[in-house]
């Protein structure tokens, strides 16, 4: 029998699962910790008579560990070893070990919060830190908390950093296993990739091919890179024997078995996988990896509501675990894609799930379980505020939450459906409409990968489309629209949406498979807007559409959707300030208002139109940011027109307000007198601004456009801000006007309030000894003394020293030039005058 490196820890194990009851089990890639632990467990004293689950981040993964274990003890799946995945299972009366995904892991815990029956959870593969495995851990730990503290758990994974995780089960004991025996030589690029992916990639595997001996390995981002990849392989001379197998998992069951099984003798296989090789998996064969050091991920946008998948690098941790699946069977080689300074940089572990992703399942799961907080559970990880709250809101929009955040008997059938919130919800109300089947087709299509491929796909977002062609030479279904050159149907994930889509009928209880009329596809819109009732959108003069939430988006390329009113976008990449729509289909108003009545918004729009310089009034009907329906009103509320007025002076500024000469030096000597003594009301733009309610507010009710606005009398108002002392006040310390030593009475410019200004001929002021002052004495006004001509020859706020010393030398300049005119030798003596010379 083969010895692996993982049973010289299995009585560890064993014996920390029976003292403790939780462990943490760490085991490099190829130390056997998946197949060998569990059946290692299976005759301990504390699981008779109970079972095992087996946790695997995927569908394939579950499958093929299960066939392994059960080949291992020489039995088929479903005897002592089975698999339960969504919508299949090989389950036996004698199953002892069932390998699940962890979705199924929830839905178990929902049904049976005790989990009888069970012994032992293991989560395995737990470094990938998927939001299903952290929700399954906290729910399974309350499970225990509260039903079963005879519950063992159980976490093993190749890369992860055990401490945090053997806290959160209690200071489970940590286990290490040392896992590869053999070496495995990486070699790195000299130099950063310039060329593009899926060229650089086959450059790597040809020199692989020359260089090394056995399969190889090839880790790509998706299924896009490795059609692309095939595609360039296909087109070289490769060497006699060499097949190319692709590995993802939307492949068909046969594709992913020739991928996963040894080579014929004298062949040799490139397999082309996704990160679903990485762990778990073991294909047969492998002595060299190439690792282009990328992988594709979900990530969720709390400020769009969006999710999109991005293409990030790798993290350390699963470098290593993809440079380990070349040190299975011997000595191997890893290739990666990068250089040994890009290394340096890398992120250690990838960032848990929990952080980047939609939580809108999580919230419906925690609302079932009968949990309102996160914090009510135990998390390695708790679930980000921001994404939390959002998530339950939509929940909220779809009905599934009440204002209380309880699940709602809607919500439970949601729920029960184990789809996404929005597809769950778009399922009941498909049901509702007499279009299940419909509904069914809509969801599998929406949850897999596009059924149309090719560099075309992209101007073709039509669900109706898509539709169309899943009925096509089933039943009638109207006439196809014919497909550009350059798109053609992937007619194998067509036949999987037409399965899936059964299979939810099925759970919503319908046995016998409905017949889709046509007049059926008219609902494509509406099913569409149930499930993302926040991407209705409306097309918008320049083309383009605006989301409910108010966001932007526009289809990538013309098409005929690209003209429809209103469109609810099923997919959008979120880039930009318009996100690109993906997948969309058309829905007409009736629709619209007649199953979002509740959520319409009818009321009048009050606003200011700078363009017209007035108030405009309408009457609308509104679902969040869109419009569907104006018009004019006759008796608006007058209080909402003077604040949309005020509000339209703000934006505008005072200088929309009739400001004539007297106004203006009325404030501007209000506003001298603020700046030298406290009490004074602040007359400042900023002030009068600020509070525009207060004091125009009361005189501009009636008014809607500038023109009423230029009947306002602004110095009258101002002066309302003012006690009866301080009017009185103000014409004494702030005069309009002064009398001069000639009699004149002279204005004087309040324009610069902290100094004001007296523009006099000095002829005028003969006689006056010392600069005059306003403001209860304390402001001297700024002096300038003019010629004749009334040009200034002298400013000054120092009169007396001026008299002394500077009007000698003025005296002779304005004697040149204005002779005729009396310059006295002694100004302090002389007469003032307004004229040439003085009058007898």
């Amino acid at each position: 029998m083969t010895v692996y490196p993982i049973d010289h820890v299995l009585p560890e194990c064993q014996e920390a699962l029976r003292i403790q009851g939780s462990a943490v089990l760490i085991a490099e890639p190829g130390a056997g910790k998946t197949t060998r632990v569990p059946l290692a467990l299976l005759d301990e004293p504390w699981l008779v008579g109970q079972r095992i689950l087996l946790l695997e981040p995927r569908r394939l993964a579950a499958k093929t560990v299960a066939r392994y274990m059960a080949k291992m003890r020489g039995e088929t799946v479903g005897e002592t070893v089975g698999y339960r995945v969504r919508q299949d299972s090989r389950i036996g009366p004698d199953t002892r070990v069932e390998v699940i995904t962890e979705g199924v892991l929830t839905r178990m815990l929902q049904s049976d919060p005790s989990l009888e029956g069970v012994g032992l959870l293991i989560f395995d593969e737990f470094h990938e830190r998927s939001l299903q495995a952290d929700l399954g851990l906290a729910l399974a730990l309350q499970a225990r908390e509260l039903f079963r503290d005879d519950l063992r758990l159980l976490v093993m994974s190749a890369t992860l950093d055990a401490g945090p995780i053997a806290a959160l089960l209690g200071d489970a004991t940590v286990i290490t296993s040392e896992g590869r025996t053999y070496p495995v030589e990486t070699r790195y690029l000299p130099h950063r990739l310039t060329d593009r992916l899926e060229l650089s990639t086959v450059r790597v595997i040809r020199q692989a091919l020359e260089r090394e001996e056995g399969d190889i390995l090839v880790f790509l981002p998706g299924a896009g890179e490795i059609r692309r990849v095939a595609s360039e392989l296909s087109l070289i001379d490769l060497p006699p024997g060499v097949q190319i197998c692709p590995l993802y998992g939307a492949l068909p069951q046969e594709k992913q078995d020739q991928a996963l099984q040894p080579a014929k003798p004298g062949e040799r296989k490139i397999v082309l996988a996704t990160s679903i090789a990485e762990t778990s998996l073991t294909v047969e064969g492998v002595r060299v990896v190439i690792d282009c050091g990328l992988m594709r991920v979900p990530r969720f946008s709390p400020r769009t509501g969006m999710t999109r998948l991005e293409t990030v690098p790798v993290s350390l941790a699963s470098a290593d675990q993809r440079r380990g699946r070349a040190g299975r069977l011997g000595p191997g080689v890893c290739y990666r894609m990068w250089t040994q300074q890009e290394e340096r940089v890398m992120p250690a572990y990838h960032v848990p799930g929990i952080k980047e992703a939609d939580l809108a399942s999580l919230a419906l799961e925690l609302a079932a379980w009968g949990v309102k907080e996160p914090a009510e559970l135990s998390w390695l990880d708790p679930p980000p505020p921001a994404a939390y709250i959002q998530a339950r809101e939509l929940l909220m929009r779809l009905g599934a939450l009440d204002e209380r955040h309880v699940l709602t008997a809607h919500g439970k059938k949601i729920a029960a459906m184990g789809l996404h919130p929005r597809l769950g919800h778009m399922l009941v109300k498909a049901d509702q409409l007499g279009v299940a089947m419909l509904g069914c087709l809509l969801a599998a299509l929406l949850g897999e990968r596009d059924i149309l491929r090719g560099s075309g796909a992209g101007r073709t977002a039509d669900l109706g489309l898509r539709m169309q062609i899943l009925l096509e030479g089933s039943q009638a279904s109207g006439k196809l629209q014919t497909l550009p050159s350059d798109v053609e149907i992937d007619r194998g994930t067509c036949v999987r949406v037409i399965e899936e889509a059964e299979r939810y009928l099925h759970e919503l209880g319908n046995s016998d498979k409905p017949r889709i009329q046509e007049k059926d596809l008219a609902s494509i819109g509406i099913l569409v807007a149930f499930a993302f009732p926040d991407r209705i959108a409306q097309r918008r003069e320049n083309g383009r559409y605006v989301l409910r939430n108010g966001r932007g988006a526009a289809f990538p390329a013309e098409q005929w959707l690209s003209y429809e009113k209103i469109v609810v976008a099923a997919q959008l990449d979120d880039q930009g300030t318009d996100s690109r729509i993906r997948l969309a289909a058309a829905l007409s108003e009736a629709e619209l208002e007649q199953h979002f009545a509740a959520e319409i918004e009818e009321g009048q729009k009050v606003w200011w139109d700078s363009p017209s310089q007035s108030v405009r009034v309408r009457k609308q009907k509104k679902l969040g940011a869109l419009l569907l329906r104006e018009s004019s009103v006759a008796d608006p509320d007058p209080d909402a027109v003077l604040q949309a007025l005020l509000s339209g002076i703000a934006q505008e500024g005072l200088e929309i307000l009739p400001w004539n000469r007297q106004a203006i030096q009325y404030r501007q000597r209000l506003q001298m007198m603020h700046s030298i003594e406290e009490g004074w009301p602040d007359v400042s733009e900023e002030a009068l601004l600020g509070s525009l309610d207060e004091w125009l507010g009361p005189h501009a009710y009636g008014c809607k456009t500038r023109d009423d606005l230029s009947r306002l009398s602004l110095d009258s108002i101002l002066a309302e801000l003012l006690s009866w002392s301080q009017r009185r006040e103000l014409e004494e310390y702030a005069p309009t006007h002064i009398v001069v030593p000639s009699g004149s009475r002279i204005p004087i410019d309040y324009s610069d309030p902290q100094n004001p200004v007296l523009a006099v001929r000095l002829q005028e002021v003969f006689g006056w000894h010392q600069t005059p002052c306003i403001g209860r004495g304390r402001v001297p006004l700024t002096l300038h003394l003019l010629s004749p001509a009334r040009r200034p020859v002298q400013v000054t706020r120092d009169l007396s020293s001026f008299w002394q010393q500077a009007y000698f030398e003025v005296k002779k300049d304005l004697k040149g030039r204005y002779p005729k005119h009396y310059w006295p030798d002694d100004p302090l003596q002389a007469t003032p005058t307004r004229h040439t010379r003085p009058q007898a």
